[in-house]
């Protein structure tokens, strides 16, 4: 996909990207003349320039303004490309190989201070009364005592309303904005849930405190839940089925 857009972009913003190489030949203290846009083709043409440097800042391209100018007058004047296409293959590959490999190496590190802030945080809510942890790690209080069944096992069907938060009071769920209770099956969320309802009785509030291995882990969730990542969860259990 890197390959395809940034080309594509990059041949037909030819003529927009050599006016302003053409340009940065003047001295920095001349102003540059107003570029005057004739009919609708200058203008699809002005904007894919626009579009092909607002991309090159957004993937932060390790890129050199003349072997990119290079690259499009050859192109265009039907000379013979300096590198094979299978070479520009291998590039775009090496480049997304990169991009991976950096996100990773951040994620990773993310991962590890939320672990620590995490771990931290476990250690001293354990000490604060009323609050309980079970060999897994999981840590609860309740809030209110409920009279009703408690689920029937891991795989049971709950009903309950809930709300989600990092450590730092951030919402990141709740079924009360939604206006709707969730149902789902126990063993088919992650596994502090599945261990947490089960404590519950019907009718009962309780607020949990999910330690990461117990959640989403070092991969997090999209750009919701950071990885390695303690998640906060007031849970009212409404039914079990």
């Amino acid at each position: 996909m890197i390959r395809l857009s940034f080309v594509l972009a990059a041949t037909v913003a030819l003529s927009i990207v050599t006016t302003h190489a053409q340009q940065r030949t003047q001295k920095a203290d001349t102003p540059r003349p107003q570029i005057e846009l004739r009919d609708f083709a200058d203008s699809v043409s002005y904007a894919l320039g626009m579009n092909i440097v607002q991309m090159v800042k957004e993937q932060n391209f390790p890129m050199r303004r003349q072997a990119l100018l290079r690259a499009l007058a050859d192109g265009f004047d039907a000379q013979t490309f300096a590198i094979t296409e299978q070479d520009m293959v291998a590039v775009f590959q090496r480049l997304q190989q990169q991009k991976q490999a950096e996100e990773q190496a951040k994620k990773a590190a993310e991962a590890t201070k939320n672990r620590a802030d995490g771990e931290k945080f476990l250690k001293e809510n354990s000490k604060r009364a009323g609050v309980k942890t079970t060999p897994s790690g999981l840590q609860y209080e309740v809030i209110k005592n409920g009279n009703g069944p408690k689920p029937s096992g891991p795989s049971a069907t709950v009903k309950v309303h809930y709300r989600g938060m990092l450590l730092d009071g951030t919402e990141f769920d709740s079924s009360y904005k939604r206006g709707e209770p969730a149902e789902f099956q126990l063993d088919r969320v992650i596994k502090g849930w599945g261990e947490a309802v089960q404590l519950m009785n019907v009718g009962s509030t309780y607020k949990f405190y999910i330690p990461p291995d117990l959640a989403y882990g070092d991969r997090g969730a999209g750009d919701v839940i950071p990885p390695g990542a303690v998640l906060i969860f007031e849970v009212e259990l409404l039914d079990a089925k």
